[in-house]
């Protein structure tokens, strides 16, 4: 009853903390890529605009991961990793190093700093009572805020919670541990984002996909589809893994020039994709969380070899924002599934939205490997429509997972936490 109670009363202020950390995101997006320009004298955005942009986010973002604690958190390049709550001494290198990758618009999702940040927060404030806890109890508050922290930002506090139980790998005793007082956080965690989200009227932030073309009942043709996408996902997800992994070797070794080199070529990769296909830069950009939807209503604008472009460009920043800036791998996972999904439905026998939704999930699973939560992502996004084809994201799904453990090698021995770089002394 005491975690249930310390659940209930820490998710008010982190889901708070985790609303004005993306509102303050969407704010430097706003300013930056909107507001600058104008104010210089642009009446739009010009196609060059992300590369000094970019470049600044170099500038900023390497010396706080090489000389700020915690190494600004972990890289993203190696997915998805449970690591416990987050030290209080990083929760600073943290936030910042996230602030300046997003806020300038790397291509990296807000998803593993919110969980980093709303778990240490969570421990900070129990550290806070100087009541002796156990480490076990520690470690259900932590996952708690983690609960809290990213309630709705999936569309759904369930979705949100289940991606952290499958991510930590919570079983027997300690899933019953941490499963009620996760919920219970969620739950405030998403009541108070709705809250915040009415009063402030900046909305809540989540994924949730409006306007969802009507799908048709699966059949032959369909599921022939999610085979075929299902490889495609897992055979582009390991690609981009793997590319992002070789960079991230030749980054972490010379972190000052290498971030500053990176944010260049993603600014230049932004772009290539306004000038060759006309449609506007940030399709590259960002996390890709607020262009899915925009994505889905104007897609009878793009063609078919746009889409592709799309798809190609983004999946190139992808890989190299994972190695030199800090975020999380969700969201561009998802936008690169979702234009690619998008893309075949110009072919025959395959709908948008089914397209969409095979491409979000298989793509998901490739990059993340956490088969469930990603066809409850594909599935609930869509909302009635979700439910329609969820026979075929599951065969892509299933597809796409198996194929990606096959592809993917056994795991390497976890590297020390500290750089030695040769820009200046190891971190702390």
């Amino acid at each position: 009853m005491i975690l249930l109670l310390v659940a209930a009363i820490l998710g008010v202020p982190i889901s708070a903390v985790a609303f004005g950390f993306l509102a303050l995101v969407n704010k430097l997006q706003s300013l930056t890529y909107t507001d600058l320009p104008k104010a210089l004298g642009f009446h739009d955005t010009p196609n060059w605009w992300p590369v000094p942009l970019l470049v600044a986010a170099g500038l900023l973002v390497g010396p706080i991961i090489r000389y700020l604690p915690g190494n600004g958190g972990h890289e993203p390049a190696h997915g998805f990793v449970a690591s416990g709550p987050t030290p209080t001494v990083n929760l600073p290198g943290v936030a910042l190093a996230a602030l300046a990758s997003l806020g300038l618009g790397t291509v990296i999702g807000p998803e593993a700093p919110l969980i980093a940040l709303g778990s240490g927060l969570a421990v900070a404030a129990l550290r806070l009572t100087r009541e002796a806890f156990p480490k076990q109890a520690a470690a259900v508050v932590g996952a708690s805020g983690s609960f809290a922290a990213i309630s709705t930002l999936l569309g759904s506090p369930l979705l949100g919670a289940f991606l952290l139980m499958e991510m930590s790998g919570f079983g027997g005793a300690m899933l019953g541990a941490v499963l009620v007082p996760g919920l219970l956080a969620s739950g405030v965690g998403a009541l108070i984002f709705t809250g915040l989200g009415s009063w402030t009227g900046l909305g809540t932030y989540s994924l949730t996909l409006p306007n969802v073309p009507h799908a048709s009942a699966p059949d032959a043709a369909g599921f022939g589809w999610a085979l075929l996408i299902g490889v495609a996902a897992a055979l582009l997800g390991v690609g981009i893994r793997r590319l992002s992994l070789f960079l991230l070797k030749l980054v972490k070794p010379r972190r000052l020039t290498a971030t500053v080199l990176a944010g260049l070529v993603v600014g230049v990769i932004a772009l290539i994709y306004a000038e060759w296909t006309g449609h506007p830069a940030s399709g590259v950009l960002y996390s890709g969380q607020s262009g899915l939807g925009p994505l889905l209503t104007a897609s009878a604008q793009y063609s078919a070899g746009a889409l592709v472009v799309l798809v190609v460009c983004k999946a190139v920043a992808y890989c190299v924002s994972m190695a030199a800036f800090r975020g999380g791998p969700v969201f561009p996972a998802i936008f690169v599934g979702a234009a690619g999904g998008i893309a075949l439905s110009h072919l025959p026998g395959l709908g948008v939205t089914a397209g969409l939704a095979m491409g979000v999930g298989a793509m998901s699973a490739a990059m993340l490997k956490l088969p469930m939560t990603s066809l409850l992502l594909a599935t609930l996004l869509l909302g009635p429509e979700g439910l329609t084809v969820m026979p075929l994201v599951i065969v892509a799904v299933v597809c796409s997972y198996v194929l990606t453990l096959r592809l993917t090698p056994p795991p390497a021995a976890p590297a020390p936490a500290t750089e030695q770089d040769a820009d200046g002394p190891p971190s702390s």
